[in-house]
């Protein structure tokens, strides 16, 4: 065999067994999401809150948001709204000051993108007469449950610092797109988030929906402007031995796509700064890991490297196929080694998939998400030329506004 067969074979087996067993311990962790832990701590609203609405353009969604807000089961001395009007070229401020909240409006066409727009607003934060304890962060198209302060208020009083709450989805019945998107987050909700808080793991802050303590914003600042903020924030807290908690009761409704362009463009913004986050971050906190033994900081790790991965499993699946349709070809080639038998990839993919139906069922998706499955599947293959063009396009850093128009109460919320 020659050096450069040597190596591509050596190089086919690593990946396959890189992959494997990231595989296998994803489906590990997933499993202590089957169990909510009964948490029935309660405190008295203590904790106050500096609510932040990232808002681009929103005059057709923000209004029920501010109503929603201003509506929450938690008196209304202890929270105030906050909108970032960024670059907006439409009334949202208008809007947001008729419906009784506060609008700061923001032009900065150098430094563009939800990352900047909420290190400015903590600059305007710092220079209010009043102090909140904790500063929540709410995207233009939510509702939060009515309980979402009193979860928070719990949990920071219990030590987080850093908490994500549940994220759902406000649209899932208007396409098959939306459904799709939905059933992404029952089975992140599940199977990632609990999964990772019941283990004692860092959770992933996404994007919405999260509340950081004052103190900590002021001690490491928020520092977190790529494409994908809420990863980079992520990995800087994990970096600094603060791992992010999870408040599974405290939900949030987002909007999602109903269109493939829609959603296309939206989740390779998402592929794009994920790359860039773990080209910064992945190694560091891999040696930090090993250095000092800590579980935590190697689970973050993984969390920035399932881009490479979902690469990793295209890669091996192209060549494993080739060998299936063109045997004497790749027989010459000598990268025919098989590291891992067709069965334990049926398995590990067997297993995953499962696990979808099995978080709808445990958090009581309705019966059109189970009718979706056979359409979801298509949404996951989606993923992967998204995640290759990511890959090649990985150092745009230009922000890509997703459009909001579904402006629904919280009461109109479907089933």
């Amino acid at each position: 065999m020659s050096i450069l067969g040597t190596l591509a074979d050596g190089t086919f087996i690593a990946m396959q067994g890189l992959t494997g067993a990231i595989s296998a311990y994803q489906v590990g962790v997933s499993l202590f999401g089957i169990r909510q832990k009964q948490e029935t701590t309660t405190h008295a609203p203590q904790k106050s809150f500096a609510i932040f609405v990232a808002a681009h353009n929103e005059a057709e969604v923000i209004e029920p948001l501010i109503e929603n807000l201003q509506t929450l089961d938690y008196p209304r001395e202890l929270y105030d709204i906050f909108v970032i009007c960024d670059n907006c070229t439409d009334n949202t401020a208008e809007i947001v000051r008729n419906a009784g909240a506060l609008a700061f409006e923001r032009f900065d066409d150098a430094k563009r993108g939800k990352g900047f727009a909420i290190e400015w607003m903590l600059e305007q934060l710092w220079e209010q007469k009043k102090e909140y304890d904790a500063v929540v962060m709410f995207d233009a198209d939510n509702l939060a449950a009515r309980d979402f302060l009193t979860e928070m208020n719990v949990k920071l009083i219990g030590g987080a610092r850093v908490i994500q709450g549940y994220l759902a989805t406000k649209n899932p019945n208007d396409s098959w797109i939306s459904m799709s998107m939905a059933i992404s987050y029952y089975y992140t909700n599940r199977m990632w988030q609990l999964s990772r808080y019941n283990l004692g793991l860092a959770n992933s802050l996404g994007g919405t929906g999260i509340t950081i303590e004052t103190a900590l914003l002021k001690e490491m600042g928020w520092g977190a402007h790529s494409l994908t903020e809420d990863v980079e924030f992520t990995a800087r807290c994990v970096e600094r031995g603060i791992y992010p908690t999870w408040a599974h009761n405290a939900l949030v409704y987002d909007e999602k796509p109903n269109t493939m362009k829609a959603s296309w463009k939206q989740r390779l913004r998402w592929m794009q700064g994920h790359f860039d986050c773990a080209s910064r971050y992945f190694w560091p906190l891999l040696g930090k890991s090993i250095k000092h033994r800590n579980w935590q900081m190697l689970d973050a790790a993984l969390y920035l490297f399932q881009p490479m991965r979902l690469l990793m499993i295209l890669l091996t699946s192209v060549v494993l196929y080739l060998q299936l349709v063109m045997p004497d070809w790749w027989a010459v080639t000598n990268i025919q080694r098989v590291m891992l038998p067709t069965q334990y990839w049926i398995l590990v993919n067997v297993l995953l998939y499962a696990q979808l139906p099995l978080a709808m069922f445990l958090e009581k998706a309705n019966w059109r998400a189970y009718a979706c499955l056979p359409l979801y599947a298509i949404f996951l293959l989606t993923w992967f030329p998204i995640t290759v063009v990511a890959l090649f396009t990985k150092n745009n850093k230009t922000w890509s506004h997703t459009v909001h128009n579904r402006a629904i109460r919280l009461d109109e919320l479907s089933n």
